[in-house]
């Protein structure tokens, strides 16, 4: 039996690594000019190759088509996969939200460790590859065709094309244009986990300002599409954090067409009364101070001037001549930042996509197409997208998995 898998990504190398343990004919073939391209800049370059939750925590942070995921993450869970790559001697920390990343926080070393199981499984690797086409007989894949003109026949091939997330990586609709050319049904990609355009001017004062400790949610049309508490960060664009990115996952692409709004609380620990009372006592201590160099113990320094231009009192007026309604109109802001979300920054800067092969056209347990035997996918190309925190890679080795046991079962 002949196995080929296109796609050297982590859906793709996990597909292979399982083919492999049971099949001495199998061949990876990438367009890039090495392996793991996409992989190697995933979290910031330190790899967060899954989440330690539970099955439960898993699937809340799967925000499309959860319960297709059900046999290939049972199959291969998040244990599963940090005791195979352990196995290959990669060592493991956790960090806060249960993320599980390389203690030597290099994406490299996951990627060293996945090529040293391919290479010990003899699996043969062909890059700056492309796929052209995949050929199909009486229902049965037969071959597959590279952008080479080169015609490999196949008993089973593997497609783990990726979504358009992060062009620079390679990243195309080759997923979309192979679904369109063999007959299934696909979705069209969009980009999801990406920072957001807001329309603010003010905004550009902020760039580079993190918040932490900080709640936001966000309407469209005046209804509540999400909320959420954590780590945001202002750019000259807009906004961004996981906080930010999070939130991106539940904008469907009309909205942004919409009445779109981010509300930041900047004081979640505190309600209004207890923020009104905070102030009073900042101010008391410091009556004599212009408005403008009063709020020091209670924001950032870079916040301050846009936060007092905001409320529109004179920032040089003293503290103990500002009336009640003005410090009103000062907790009303620092409880509710409105932000106008104007659009997102696309595919470029999303790190994973919505769309894809539509699930309706696999098997879930798996991974082979229902209209075509001995055809399989995996991983971004697959209509199943999550929240940030590990769980989108733990879907490409989950899938990725099952379809390299599945594919070499006669």
């Amino acid at each position: 039996m002949r196995i080929v898998i296109v796609g050297g990504g982590a859906a793709g190398m996990m597909a292979a690594a399982a083919a492999s343990d049971e099949c001495d004919n199998v061949l990876l073939i990438d367009k890039n000019e090495k392996l793991g391209k996409k992989l190697f800049i995933t979290g910031k370059g330190r790899c967060n190759l899954t989440n330690a939750c539970d099955s439960d925590g898993f699937f809340s942070n799967v925000m499309r088509n959860p319960k297709f995921m059900y046999s290939s993450f049972y199959g291969f869970d998040n244990t599963a996969v940090m005791d195979f790559f352990e196995g290959l001697g990669l060592k493991l920390k956790t960090e806060r939200g249960d993320r599980v990343f390389p203690a030597s926080d290099r994406s490299s070393d996951v990627i060293g460790a996945l090529k040293r199981k391919l290479n010990s499984n003899r699996v043969l690797i062909r890059l700056n590859t492309s796929l052209e086409s995949v050929g199909i007989s009486d229902g049965h894949v037969t071959h597959v065709i590279t952008d080479k003109g080169e015609k490999i026949g196949a008993d089973r091939v593997i497609l783990a094309l990726g979504g358009r997330s992060y062009p620079g990586c390679g990243s195309t609709d080759d997923a979309i244009r192979i679904a369109g050319d063999i007959g299934i049904g696909a979705e069209p990609f969009t980009p999801v986990l990406v920072p957001l355009n807001t329309g603010e001017a003010y905004v550009k004062d902020l760039m580079g300002l993190s918040l932490k400790n900080v709640s936001a949610m966000l309407e469209c049309n005046g209804k509540k599409i999400y909320e959420g508490f954590g780590e945001m960060l202002f750019t000259h664009f807009g906004v961004s954090g996981p906080l930010i990115l999070s939130a991106s996952s539940y904008i469907k692409k009309d909205m942004y067409d919409k009445d779109l709004r981010l509300h930041i609380d900047l004081k979640p620990a505190l309600d209004s009364k207890q923020l009104d009372e905070r102030l009073l006592r900042d101010f008391a201590g410091e009556q004599n101070k212009q408005f403008g160099n009063s709020l020091s113990k209670l924001l950032p320094s870079k916040l301050i001037p846009v936060i007092v231009s905001l409320t529109g009192i004179d920032p040089k007026k003293k503290v103990n001549e500002v009336t009640r309604a003005e410090r009103e109109t000062l907790l009303g802001i620092l409880k509710d930042l409105t932000l106008t979300v104007c659009g997102s920054r696309g595919f470029d800067e999303a790190i994973v996509c919505r769309g894809g092969i539509s699930v309706k056209e696999i098997n879930p347990s798996t991974m082979e197409c229902k209209k075509i035997k001995g055809l399989y996918f995996a991983g971004e190309m697959i209509d199943v997208d999550a929240l940030t925190g590990g769980f989108n890679l733990q879907i490409a080795w989950s899938t990725g998995h099952l379809a390299g046991v599945s594919c070499t079962k006669i």
